[in-house]
């Protein structure tokens, strides 16, 4: 299985009532999850809500107890789908993933639980990956909420509000008979804190004691004419039945005093940042009171017409704190004021950037405007003159170089491109496209392959427009965790049914190795849980490819090298498929790294490879560089007056993997690169041979010292 372990986390999984609970937010959601009785929890792992997976996956024994089914999905769509449990059956359950991709890869499956409606309280954890932290396009998993009628909660980011927000969830979720979205930002996943725990229930019905009473109700099938009664029933029924709970259950929260001219209407996972804004103007403190009248939306969808319009009443304005766009609550907001015909001026957007991350200084300077234009008497003067200029931030942009994400040291993936890179060198320039993962990094320096992705497992896919023949073969990039995520179908099985004529090569590092080192379908060690140990090779053939290449050492530059060029020379016309394999050096590090420790501790001999580069030999023309990329491969200044051109160096992070030599060797250049085999706790013929080799090399080094200087003298 993967190789890290939460056994740490899992027993804070155990606490309970009276017992303390001291954390990650991501993790106190975990424990919410227990204490709430729920039935069934699914999802598909991915930042930042990998580690609520994680920590689930090795507290099997726990669920187990607790009569709770747990299931790392293949997908976001089959985790939504999951939710089907709690159509018939009172059942809570709870599925994550990542936003807001995985909300578009379940968008199927979440689309159809909305219209049918729960009887079960639903919870689907989304863990909002916006801003300057993210590691994909830049949408709000809000717009889908109100499209499919979601309640989409957004706590306060401190554990109680997100513990109480779980539990509250579910019972928003059986009360209106509708699925609820909780979402929670990067730093709400990462914030740490302390909550008072409870002890963990054992579901009222499990799924296994459903088995026992099957229920069916044709009335929640998604078909007319009862898709029809299901839209009158969110309008009539659903929606009323949220907002009665959302205000007789406090959710959303009021803080400051009950009168000011002004007010702020903030999202509840804003909360610590506006409060961090005014204690900066001198206008809350430590703890959080306020000077400002805040109201806290919790419940971010739907929005409370008479909660908001109480809150309202009696101020001269309000400044709405938004992260993202679509403006949605703003507008919401405006037309509830409008429709009201109420005097109050709505702020926001304008004051605040419309797009990006609500950073401290942005949020500082919004509510700082917005302050000084409606309400400058508030203003300490020491703090901000109410016709002061905002403060300058200098510009780090030419100063400070980006950092775009890249391979590992050692990492399996760069021969690959690297062995590309040669191909195109003799073939000519390739249409190229790559797909969710490690891999996608080559598209970068010094690579530089690649340059599209439409999603994960649609590597493939996204080449079908040049899958039917040209001057050249386009070529595709897919993981193995795209490619049993969704490529398998999508991908592979389209290049098939379509008779592409592309290649698409399948990189097989043995995990799901980008969003945390998860097992997948194909991965090599046993999983007590899971089916590991499935070849791709064989589901490849399963499809109908009949020209597939298993490469079980992608370090081999030469033969990657060799088989690329066959795949996009060859005369076989369809789908032409490299699976890559080799394990990820990350995991590889992490279950390697303590057992040669400890033997090392324990006096048994071992070797360890290090690889090094021999300056008397390289030219200094850095083509290993260009074709490597390896982090632990840089430069180094001779002291040498003739030669002014650094020379390569390979630094104390090497791995000892040996891509570097590979390159060279497969790319014809210098022979610099050597190998040296470092052995701890060594056996006595070892240092015996040790000694003597060292004195020979010590006589060797004296008389070409001795040569030098007698030619020196004699010159």
């Amino acid at each position: 299985m993967a190789e890290r372990s939460f056994k740490r986390e899992v027993q804070d999984l155990k606490l309970g009532a009276g017992e303390t609970f001291t954390g990650e937010g991501i993790l106190a959601i975990t424990k919410a999850l227990l204490e709430s009785g729920v039935g069934y929890v699914g999802g598909y792992q991915g930042a930042p809500i990998s580690h609520l997976m994680d920590v689930l996956a090795d507290a099997q024994d726990l669920l187990g107890e607790l009569g709770v089914r747990y299931e790392a999905n293949a997908s976001e769509a089959a985790a939504a789908a999951m939710l089907a449990a709690s159509v018939h059956y009172p059942i809570r359950g709870a599925v994550t993933f990542k936003g807001a991709v995985g909300v578009n890869v379940a968008s199927d499956a979440l689309a159809n639980l909305a219209s049918s409606g729960v009887t079960g309280g639903a919870l689907v954890i989304v863990g909002e990956d916006y801003g300057e932290g993210s590691s994909i396009m830049q949408e709000r998993s809000h717009a889908f909420a109100m499209k499919s009628q979601f309640w989409l909660l957004d706590p306060r980011p401190n554990l109680p509000s997100i513990v109480q927000a779980v539990k509250q969830g579910f019972e928003l979720s059986e009360a209106s008979n509708t699925p609820v979205m909780l979402m929670v930002r990067i730093r709400s996943c990462h914030v740490t804190g302390q909550f008072q725990c409870a002890d963990n229930l054992r579901p009222p019905l499990s799924v296994r004691d459903a088995l026992s009473e099957p229920r069916r109700d044709f009335a929640r099938v998604v078909l007319p004419p009862m898709s029809y009664q299901h839209e009158r029933d969110k309008v009539e029924n659903r929606w009323p039945a949220a907002e009665r709970f959302i205000t007789e259950r406090g959710l959303n929260e009021v803080f400051g005093p009950e009168s000011a001219p002004v007010g702020l209407v903030v999202q509840g996972g804003m909360y610590n940042g506006v409060i961090r804004a005014l204690q900066r103007l001198g206008l809350a403190d430590i703890e959080g009171r306020s000077a400002i009248p805040l109201y806290v939306l919790n419940v971010t969808y739907p929005l409370v017409k008479g909660e908001f319009l109480a809150f309202a009443r009696g101020k001269e304005a309000l400044l709405v704190v938004e992260e993202g766009q679509p403006e949605f609550i703003e507008q919401g907001l405006a037309a509830m004021l409008h429709r009201a015909g109420s005097p109050v001026r709505l702020h926001g957007k304008g004051l605040f950037p419309m797009a990006g991350e609500y950073t401290g200084q942005i949020m500082l300077d919004g509510i700082a405007g917005f302050l000084k234009d409606t309400a400058p008497q508030l203003l300490p003067g020491q703090v901000i003159a109410p016709n002061a200029p905002p403060p300058e931030m200098p510009d780090l942009s030419q100063t400070v170089p980006i950092r775009p994400p890249g391979f590992c040291t050692g990492c399996p993936e760069r021969p690959i491109f690297a062995a590309m890179k040669l191909v195109e060198q003799e073939l000519g320039k390739h249409q190229i496209t790559g797909d969710i993962g490690c891999h996608l990094f080559a598209a970068l320096p010094p690579f530089e392959i690649g340059g599209s992705t439409m999603g994960y497992g649609l590597g493939p896919a996204s080449n079908a427009a040049f899958d039917g023949g040209g001057a050249r073969r386009a070529v595709s990039f897919i993981g193995d965790g795209g490619f049993w995520h969704n490529g398998l179908s999508s991908s592979i099985g389209n290049m098939v049914f379509n008779r592409s004529d592309s290649v698409a090569i399948v990189v097989d590092n043995y995990y799901s190795a980008a969003t945390g080192g998860q097992d997948v379908l194909s991965s090599r060690a046993k999983n007590p849980s899971k089916a590991t140990g499935n070849p791709i090779s064989k589901a490849l053939e399963g499809v109908g490819v009949k020209w597939v290449r298993q490469i079980d050492r992608t370090y081999d530059v030469g033969h990657m090298r060799d088989t690329i060029r066959e795949a996009l020379t060859t005369d076989y016309d369809g789908p032409k498929l490299i699976v890559a394999s080799s394990e990820c050096m990350l995991n590889r590090q992490r279950r390697e790294k303590p057992l040669r420790a400890q033997a090392i501790r324990e006096g048994r001999r071992v070797e360890a490879p290090r690889f090094g580069v021999d300056a008397d030999i390289c030219t200094g023309d850095h083509a290993c560089i260009r074709l490597s990329g390896c982090p632990s491969l840089s430069l180094k200044v001779l002291d040498d007056p003739l030669r002014d051109d650094p020379v390569a160096s390979i630094d104390q992070t090497c791995v000892g993997c040996g891509n570097c030599g590979e390159v060279a060797d497969a790319a014809v250049l210098c022979p610099s690169f050597y190998r040296a085999d470092l052995v701890h706790n060594p056996g006595r013929w070892e240092r015996l041979l040790a000694g003597w080799r060292s004195r020979i090399i010590t006589w060797l080094q004296a008389r070409r010292a001795r040569r030098v200087l007698d030619f020196g003298e004699a010159s």
